[in-house]
């Protein structure tokens, strides 16, 4: 059997974790396996290279992707179905497997309707697809803020000031509240709560009035009060799925810290932490969690599964529909959010 690998949309530590446990069990099964650069790019430009176990040896503890990674939807080309179609018969691909978060695997669920034969790999830093307990890569991007708060608890103590600190999250605040809660964040904001400036700004001055002089914010980037909603300016600028692409223009970060400072008189300054969020070296849970799926897909693609995902499920590996996997956004539950309440102030 000939398998094809691409990675694409954002980058996740774990991501090479999953190529190199792709290589090292289709090797073992005796199966030969083709890497596709740059996502769906290379599957349309039809730019690839052979992949065996000297190409991936050791790259488990490597961030980012070997196979590099783009965010370009085939679906908005007229021909793209059929371009993707035609390449992996060139290359007498059995069966793609995509590693990805939404868009790609959308992209996936897509072909596999069409017939194309395709298995999927769930990554996303944010934590948000549907049918599995936890994406690859989340569990290092929570430990990246953890240790940034722990960081600008030191300054903002030193200075008596408020630190806000801009966390990723659009629509699941996944990383805000499990790294909010590690770093020992102060308030902690997310997409699925709206909050109320006056309230943070109160619990605040409570801080204040009880003689604790600093403080941290965490927020994730898509939390909002809708009276500083005018203040937030993203670029109008758009990627290949639609999506507006945050961390450009003005975010609530700078936007929330202006608001507190003025509305407190306290000192506040804010930090973004962007792209650090998803760089360096995967933790050892990640390094892992890459590998058994990695395993689990070729697994699967040996039973002549398609349109099918692997996944973590209640600690084990799991096959589940690519469907189940992009047809309902994984947003953190109230209870779990009411918990990190507690802490607050």
């Amino acid at each position: 059997m000939h398998l094809g690998i691409l990675t694409g949309g954002g980058d996740a530590p774990g991501l090479n974790a999953v190529i190199r446990g792709v290589v090292y069990r289709a090797v073992s099964g005796g199966h030969a396996v083709t890497g596709f650069l740059r996502g769906w790019k290379g599957v349309l430009e039809n730019v690839t290279r052979p992949l065996g176990i000297e190409d991936v040896r050791d790259i488990q503890k490597v961030g980012g992707t070997l196979l590099l990674s783009s965010r370009t939807n085939p679906m908005k080309r007229e021909d793209g179905l059929r371009t993707v179609a035609g390449t992996l018969a060139k290359n007498s691909i059995d069966c793609l497997i995509a590693v990805g978060g939404e868009d790609t695997l959308g992209v996936a669920c897509k072909l596999s309707e069409a017939g194309i034969r395709v298995l999927g790999v769930p990554k996303t830093i944010d934590n948000d697809l549907g049918a599995t307990d936890s994406t690859f890569g989340f569990d290092t991007a929570i430990n990246r803020v953890a240790d940034a708060l722990d960081d600008l608890a030191t300054t903002a103590r030193s200075h008596e000031r408020v630190m806000v600190v801009e966390i990723m999250g659009r629509h699941a605040g996944w990383m805000a509240l499990h790294g909010g809660i590690a770093g020992g964040a102060h308030v902690i904001l997310i997409p699925e709560v709206p909050f109320d400036i006056d309230e943070v700004c109160s619990v605040l001055k409570r801080r204040w009035e009880e003689g604790r002089h600093w403080a941290v914010v965490a927020v994730a980037e898509g939390a909002m009060d809708q009276s500083l909603a005018d203040h937030v300016m993203h670029a109008e600028a758009r990627d290949a799925f639609g999506h507006v692409q945050l961390g450009t223009g003005v975010g609530i970060g700078p936007v929330l810290a202006d608001a507190i400072g003025s509305r407190t008189g306290i000192e506040t300054r804010h930090v973004v932490l962007g792209h650090l969020q998803r760089g360096g070296a995967p933790t050892a849970f990640d390094r892992v969690l890459g590998t058994r799926l990695g395993c689990k897909v070729v697994e699967m693609a040996e039973k002549g599964l398609s349109g099918m995902m692997a996944s973590l499920r209640g600690g084990g590996m799991a096959e589940v529909d690519l469907a189940e996997a992009v047809g309902t956004l994984r947003t953190v539950p109230p209870d779990q959010y009411e918990v990190a309440r507690i802490f607050f102030g």
